[in-house]
């Protein structure tokens, strides 16, 4: 009969009365035949599918209400798999003639229920033969006693799940046996309904009522579109390898899988066809790893035993940060103004986007989903730490599987090893722990609503962590604790009730490229001793810090964009010492950078930008390093030290019981400042602290600060500030120039050092001082107001500077002054200036006046013929790029800033603390 006779949809209607064998039949008459055939999908294929007892959804549990893409492929790999269970391992030797007495492939059928040849499954078992095919009709088989399993038979219950009961306890003692479309409830003398050391077990559409499925190695087990109820779960211990796939678990009085033990070296013969299966039906890009550069999802223990370790070329390249960042005059504060040129994306930023104001807390749509999977491919596949580890994980693999409403999803302990892939962690106190020296692989699972951590890593736990979706948990997302020491690569860690990530205990890990936001405590917090690799992250909108470190907790923290926090974006305090590098700090609704009380740290290299509060808050009692920082465009200070700040004086916990609660789990490590210099004084050197909206460097505190080598511009208030400080502050080699308000001031009880700095075209006076100390060998040119001005009882040394005043007097000294001014150079800016050059109240008689040298220009002198003021020996200070030597003739203009190379500084007043960190500044 030709195909082309009939109408397609009248083919359709007749073919959809055709069994299962006529449509096989069909299909192979000619190609035209076959295509019609294949054309019946989602019409007698799906019909057939779900219509079959021993197949459920192939989606379920998780996405039931998608269809799969090919109806007839899903019921295909369901009838594969009701023969897999007899492939029991190599072909005999023929040499030994075996090959005679092979099986033979034709099965006996025994039927068991009320009239039929068998009553009990007891006696159909004594009764079948190896490989026979034991059917069961509805009702409840309820056996006394433990019932043996000696040779390998099929169990399956005939009609619909739940129409067929066991109360039974079964001890595998065969090689291998296929239970299928049975309902398993335990006995009333063992919790256990299934257990196997030896053989392989294979679980097809079963559910499982209060009991345990045990399986010990050399045993394996392959569960298949399975339910574990209330009380019932998996137990494997030392298992080389097994299999759970698409299977629910729910309403879990413990663990619902438990895996314990290292694999056993021994292998049973289904090792090799379930590292097949794993392989072959492993993510998208597995594909890669056999063309020798991505990454071995599944090496199975033929790899373990060959040693092989996955291919690939050398580590994740770091990310580079962005190419520049530049404000818009407009509004300079505005979110995604300020970082251009490159796009996040995993491990670091691509060309061509900018950070935008747009971004939410809302799942992303398909093609950005589609996008980001690709990406986040692509940093696995170059990640060489990650394919190791993955290609090392052997154990048990879950796939998958629903685990809901009950007390805990998986627990992998004691040296056991498992992979979970595509699973669902749903309303559980906790959805994964890996405790003791375990090993687990977690790969695109939904973690949420837990009522504890997420994931729980501890006693020197390692794992890969990579591509999940962790979310609205009670707790942390991950917990990494007691020496555990995960990579966490690439994952969605968001709108969680407390922190994202915490590492705590002397916890470490490589956290690199994950998206972390929308979480009501700090997006990473790292207490505690704990010392954590933080990377390449995208840290924001969070309702408290970004990162926060804390209770001695370190950590080195590069490469990140922490943006949008509702705190500080980095908080550091109560002993924290992390070390903070090439980071984008910006857009935060408080500080950029806060380090409270007894904070330390490294922070160098970092972009802090456009924050409402102040870029850098360093508060009493801490002593940061801070280098080479690019701070700008803050509304409020550059950097300050003092009191308070904008926002980040608070805690980044909203009980105290937490952290209480976490001091037992502490372990004594000395070495965590083992790879700091040691440091004594504050430091601020070499940052650039710009067009921020008050003061540029802000200092009320009672501790010492030295800065050094720093370039302060065009910030809303004065250049530097010194409101209090009863310790010496040195200011050493500073460019300050076209501030809004003075270029430094220093308030009545405070003692400071300037020197070396080039002070210039401020909007009013150069150096504005009431307190004590020295002023020795500065560049103060071109200011608004007076060049320095001394007041009050101040006792001060006023050395070999270089002063020159646009409108007021070079030097004013007033009121009750007591010091020195001695062998400075002062001279006029133009002839017009009034102004007397070196001033000195008239009732004041405890400053001495020594050895000044003071140049005026003539009143009807001009340009051509006066000889210019030039500042040659020594070159200009630090000045603004481009100034010329001579001093300015009219009003001062806005310039670019160049560092001057080498200045070489003599400490007048002797060293500090018996030392001196200052001999030459490069």
């Amino acid at each position: 009969m030709e195909v082309a006779g009939l109408p397609v949809e009248l083919w359709r209607v007749i073919l959809a009365y055709l069994p299962l064998p006529d449509l096989g039949r069909c299909s192979l008459v000619c190609r035209a035949w076959r295509e019609l055939i294949l054309s019946l999908d989602k019409t007698r294929w799906r019909q057939l599918c779900l219509g079959c007892p021993e197949c459920r959804h192939p989606n379920w549990p998780n996405r039931p209400h998608l269809e799969p893409p090919s109806w007839r492929e899903a019921l295909r790999q369901q009838a594969l798999a009701s023969r897999t269970w007899t492939r029991n391992g190599p072909e005999p030797d023929s040499a030994a003639c075996l090959y005679l007495f092979r099986r033979k492939k034709d099965r006996r059928t025994w039927r068991v229920g009320p009239g039929l040849e068998h009553e009990t499954l007891r006696g159909a078992l004594s009764a079948a033969g190896a490989y026979d095919r034991v059917v069961l009709h509805p009702g409840v088989y309820e056996e006394q006693t433990e019932v043996a399993l000696k040779v390998p038979v099929e169990i399956v219950g005939k009609g619909k799940l739940g129409e067929v009961a066991l109360l039974v306890s079964i001890d595998q003692q065969c090689p291998t046996a296929r239970l299928c479309n049975l309902v398993f409830m335990p006995a009333w003398f063992s919790p256990v309904v299934y257990k196997t050391s030896s053989g392989h077990v294979q679980l097809d559409n079963c559910n499982l009522e209060g009991g345990q499925l045990q399986v010990r190695g050399p045993g394996t087990c392959q569960a298949r579109y399975c339910s574990f109820g209330q009380a019932s779960g998996a137990h494997f211990q030392g298992v080389a390898l097994s299999l759970l796939e698409s299977c629910d678990f729910s309403g879990s009085e413990t663990a619902s899988v438990t895996v314990e033990g290292p694999p056993v070296s021994d292998r049973n013969w289904a090792c090799r066809h379930l590292a097949a299966l794993a392989k072959s039906s492993a993510a998208p890009f597995a594909t890669a790893a056999a063309s020798g550069r991505g990454l071995l999802l599944w090496a199975g223990p033929a790899a373990a035993d060959s040693g092989r370790r996955p291919p690939g070329e050398g580590g994740r390249a770091p990310s580079a940060p962005p190419l520049g960042v530049a404000s818009t005059p407009e509004d300079p504060w505005r979110k995604g103004a300020l970082v251009q040129g490159r796009r996040w994306g995993g491990g670091g930023l691509r060309e061509g986007t900018v950070i935008e104001d747009g971004c939410s807390e809302s799942e992303p749509s398909e093609e950005e989903d589609e996008g980001e999977g690709e990406e986040e491919d692509q940093e696995l596949q170059r990640d060489r730490e990650a394919q190791a580890l993955a290609g090392s994980v052997q154990g048990c693999l879950l796939r998958r599987c629903l685990f809901r409403d009950g007390k805990g999803g998986v627990l992998v302990c004691n040296h056991g090893q498992a992979w979970l892939e595509g699973n669902v962690f749903r309303g559980l106190t906790y959805a994964v722990r890996c405790i003791q020296n375990a090993k687990i692989v977690m790969l695109r699972n939904e973690v949420s609503g837990c009522k504890g951590s997420g994931v729980f890593l501890r006693l020197s736990a390692q794992g890969l962590i990579a591509e999940n979706n962790i979310h609205s948990n009670a707790e942390a997302g991950l917990d990494v604790r007691k020496g555990a020491n995960p990579i966490i690569l690439c994952n969605r860690i968001h709108s969680g009730l407390r922190s994202g990530i915490v590492v705590l205990g002397n916890g470490k890990g490589s956290i690199r490229s994950n998206q972390i936001y929308g979480n009501k405590e700090a997006g990473i917090y790292i207490l505690y001793n704990g010392n954590p690799v933080v990377s390449g992250n995208h840290i924001f909108q969070g309702q408290a810090a970004g990162i926060a470190v804390n209770e001695n907790g370190r950590g080195l923290i590069i490469e990140n964009v922490i943006r949008e926090n509702q705190w500080g974006g980095v908080d550091i305090r109560r002993g924290g010492d992390p070390i903070l590098k090439n980071n984008f700090i910006c857009h935060g609704y408080s500080d950029g950078v806060v380090v409270g009380e007894r904070g330390r740290g490294v922070i160098e290299g970092n972009h802090i930008y456009c924050n409402r509060g102040c870029g850098v808050w360093v508060m009493s009692s801490s002593l940061p390093q801070l280098s080479r920082n690019s701070i700008s465009h803050n509304r409020i200070y550059g950097g300050a030290g003092g009191g308070g700040g904008g926002g980040g004086a608070n805690e980044n916990f909203n009980e105290e019981g937490e952290l209480l609660a976490w001091e037992s789990d502490l372990d004594s490590e000395d070495e965590r400042f083992s790879s700091r210099r040691p440091v004594t004084v504050a430091l601020v050197e070499g940052n650039s602290i710009s067009n921020n909206g008050a003061v540029g460097l802000y200092v009320k505190s009672s501790e010492a600060l030295n800065a050094v080598g720093n370039v302060l511009r065009g910030n809303g208030g004065a250049g530097v500030a010194l409101l209090q400080s009863a310790q010496l502050s040195r200011l050493v080699a500073n460019c300050i120039c076209g501030n809004g308000r003075a270029g430094v001031t220093v308030a009545a009880g405070c003692r400071a050092e300037l020197r070396g700095n080039g002070i210039y075209d401020n909007r009013g006076p150069g150096v504005s001082s009431r307190g004590d100390g020295q002023i020795v060998e500065n560049d103060v040119v071109g200011n608004r107001g007076c060049g320095l001005r001394l007041r009050e009882s101040a006792d001060i040394k006023v050395l070999r500077n270089r002063v020159q005043s646009a409108r007021g007097c070079g030097i004013v000294v007033l009121e009750q002054v007591k010091g020195v001014v001695q062998e400075n150079l002062v001279f006029q800016g133009w002839a017009g200036c009034t102004k007397p050059l070196l001033h000195r109240d008239p009732g004041n008689n405890t400053c001495v006046l020594l050895n000044n040298t003071l140049l005026a220009r003539g009143r009807k002198s001009n340009r051509q013929t006066d000889p210019p003021w030039a500042l040659e020996n020594p070159p200009p200070r630090p000045q603004p790029e481009g100034q010329p030597t001579s001093a300015p003739s009219g009003p001062p203009a806005q310039r670019s800033i160049a560092i001057a190379t080498r200045i070489t500084a003599r400490v007048e007043s002797g060293c500090h603390n018996n030392g001196s960190i200052f001999c030459t500044i490069l």
